[in-house]
């Protein structure tokens, strides 16, 4: 075993006094030079997400102690994007990724542990554990924890996407609730995250695409015996990371980024996934242009299921036929089989044990469900930088769409011109101003295109964003997150005025404004709105160090060139 860095020198005062706490704590003397694990708790109350993870901190204990490990159980923040979205127009929900990593890098790195186990649940916590582990280079393991029970998985008529879905157009067009509040009721029906494969899921298939999960840990039911399984094995595994003295950036390279990159492809995942893989990789040290990696792969990686909401399938059949295992199975000729993973293994040897694609819910590359791209970078002179659309596979809809600009400050002004035919068919609604620096912290304008969906516009007006929407997402023309956002000096986007033609081809990955060059860069830059107030607090501290989306929109005190991965790590 490498020399542990926990082990402080035994005559120092910081060791005698870290040895009175011990006792204090009721650690045994036997104990004190074990390797020392954090077990990441990102737990709340606040939502269904997080309310099982105490329960499994509680298990994992005796089962690291059990492998010769002593844990200590660390909290951080924990953002639910149906609970915390609720402040500032849902501002906070991005940021608090950023904040989940300097939670862990407080506790963790002030301490001196030696490893980690994180528990990883709702949109922003695996992201954030990930991008900690790349962070701090400590044998680390990533458990995913499940997802909740759904109505639908009963034979009920919704769960919690649907009801988002119903209630949002609701509350555009004014007709009752009564029905869905009934709804509501079975929408959820026990612990962990949306069952849909939306930011959540997605995530926890990209820990184990990067091979920072075990093989089969990823999409798993919540409180069932396999995520118990994997959770008692991550135990395990953990010990012989740290016997070995294997790192995360030993296994987060640009061989498992595009591996998962692949991986998110072939699910048709959620496309708030390419940021965050962005992010991981600057937090690995990586210069790789994920953005780019999904418009190059995009093209030659074709869909190998058709999982809500992309399709008619619940998340519970995607499981049973295999989920994450099995897709990278399927797709093992398109990825680097070589890359090394949490279990000692390679994905080549994960792969020979998973179970094949049953071709239904799973289907091999020779057969797959569509091969247009579920997930589309396009680029252009809109967005030199990209930015990011979703459709779905197979696309019975139009991938073209050309149209006058109409331009909103926010997505509340954006519905009102819908009602007041402002917008009209054939339009491309612009909303701007609300990127990472903008808003501060990347505004959401989901409740736009379910205004749209409900006054039947959907497939007739367009939208551009350098803001977010949701992974649940993907009928009509709409391109977000736009690079470089409109608060960007420069910016085409903030440049945009009414009555400017887009054209968007997400056959040809582009989208670009028709305005001569030489009269746009006449133009001033986007001017933030006088009125604009982002609080005051955490939000203030995040617009000054937050980096451009090209960057995955990491937190960093200097500019960070896209690609350009942060080298350094926090020193052992």
């Amino acid at each position: 075993m490498p020399e542990l860095r926990s082990n402080l020198p035994p005559t120092s005062a910081l060791a005698i006094t870290r040895r009175a706490h011990y006792r204090a704590l009721g650690i045994p003397r036997e104990d004190w030079e074990k390797p020392k694990v954090a077990i990441v708790n990102t737990s709340s109350e606040l939502a269904a997400c997080f309310s099982h993870l105490d329960d499994i901190a509680a298990a994992l204990k005796p089962e690291l102690r059990a492998a010769g490990l002593l844990p200590f159980e660390i909290r951080t923040t924990a953002p639910s994007d149906f609970i915390t979205s609720a402040g500032r127009a849902g501002r906070y929900i991005l940021p608090s990724r950023d904040l989940i990593v300097d939670d862990i890098e407080a506790a963790v790195e002030g301490a001196k542990l030696d490893a980690m186990i994180c528990l990883s649940s709702c949109d922003k916590t695996t992201p954030a554990h990930l991008m900690a582990a790349g962070r701090l280079d400590i044998p680390t393991i990533v458990v995913p924890c499940g997802y909740q029970h759904s109505g639908l998985a009963e034979g009920r008529g919704t769960d919690i996407e649907d009801i988002f879905l119903q209630a949002s157009k609701a509350a555009v067009t004014g007709e009752p609730t009564d029905e869905l509040e009934a709804l509501a009721e079975d929408a959820i029906l026990g612990p962990g995250v949306c069952a849909g494969l939306a930011t959540a899921n997605s995530m926890h298939i990209v820990a184990e695409a990067l091979g920072m999960a075990l093989p089969g840990a990823a999409p798993v039911r919540a409180l069932s015996e396999r995520m118990w399984d994997t959770a008692r094995r991550s135990a395990a595994a953990l010990a012989r990371l740290i016997e070995d003295d294997v790192r995360p950036r030993a296994i987060i390279t640009a061989g498992s980024i595009r591996n998962a990159v692949r991986a998110m492809l072939a699910v048709g995942g959620s496309i708030t996934t390419i940021k965050h893989l962005q992010a991981i990789a600057i937090e690995a040290g990586l210069d790789i242009d994920v953005w780019e990696e999904f418009r190059r792969l995009g093209r030659e990686t074709p869909l190998l299921c058709s999982v809500r909401p992309n399709g008619p399938r619940l998340t519970e059949e995607f499981e049973d036929a295999g989920g994450a295992a099995t897709i990278l199975r399927e797709l093992l000729p398109l990825l680097d089989g070589g890359q090394l993973t949490v279990s000692g293994l390679t994905v080549t040897e994960n792969a020979g044990r998973a179970r094949p694609g049953d071709g239904d819910v799973i289907r091999g590359i020779a057969d797959p469900f569509g091969t247009d791209p579920a997930i589309t970078v396009v680029k252009g002179t809109l967005a030199p930088g990209g930015a990011v659309a979703k459709r779905p596979v197979p696309d019975p809809g139009p991938r073209r769409f050309t149209g006058p600009a109409r331009v909103f400050a926010n997505r509340e002004e954006a519905i009102a011109g819908i009602s007041s035919g402002r917008l009209r068919e054939g339009d491309v609604a612009v909303i701007r101003g609300i990127g990472v620096t903008g808003a501060p912290g990347l505004g959401m304008t989901s409740a736009f295109i379910f205004a749209l969906h409900a006054r039947d516009l959907a497939e007739k007006v367009a939208l551009v964003t350098d803001g977010q929407f949701s992974g649940l997402v993907n009928q009509g023309i709409t391109v977000g997150e736009v690079s470089p956002e409109a608060a960007a000096p420069g910016s085409p986007l903030g440049r945009v005025r009414d009555d400017d033609v887009i054209d968007i081809d997400l056959e040809a990955g582009t989208v670009d404004l028709r305005v001569d060059p030489g009269e746009l860069a006449a133009r001033p830059d986007h001017a933030a709105p006088a009125d604009r107030d982002s609080g005051g607090g955490y939000l203030d501290q995040y617009e000054a160090l937050v980096q451009p989306l090209s960057c995955g929109a990491v937190l960093c005190a200097r500019p960070c060139a896209s690609g350009a991965g942060r080298k350094e790590k926090v020193p052992s």
